[in-house]
């Protein structure tokens, strides 16, 4: 699987949601709490060209945005093609 960045907070429930699918594809990510770092919250909104809200989910280096694109993708059947790593397949 590709790298997974999730922007969250302590308390959000979205965050949760986005975490608990994340979770059931057995994806491992790297989660970043912004909610007393000011630092990271400004990387993320500099790295998602502005986005505020959490969750901010990247793919690789592809950014998915927030829980609700998640499962958009989830939905869409797009997210295990866009989890799975290119490398696995050679």
């Amino acid at each position: 699987m590709k790298n997974i960045t999730i922007y969250t907070t302590m308390l959000c429930p979205y965050c949760r949601s986005a975490k608990r699918l994340l979770k059931a594809k057995d994806a491992l990510f790297d989660e970043i709490d912004v909610g007393r770092h000011r630092q990271k919250r400004a990387e993320m909104v500099e790295k998602s060209g502005g986005a505020m809200s959490v969750p901010q989910i990247w793919i690789g280096n592809t950014h998915v945005g927030g829980c609700d694109d998640l499962y958009a993708l989830e939905d869409a059947g797009k997210l295990d093609p866009l989890l799975a790593d290119e490398s696995a397949a050679s």
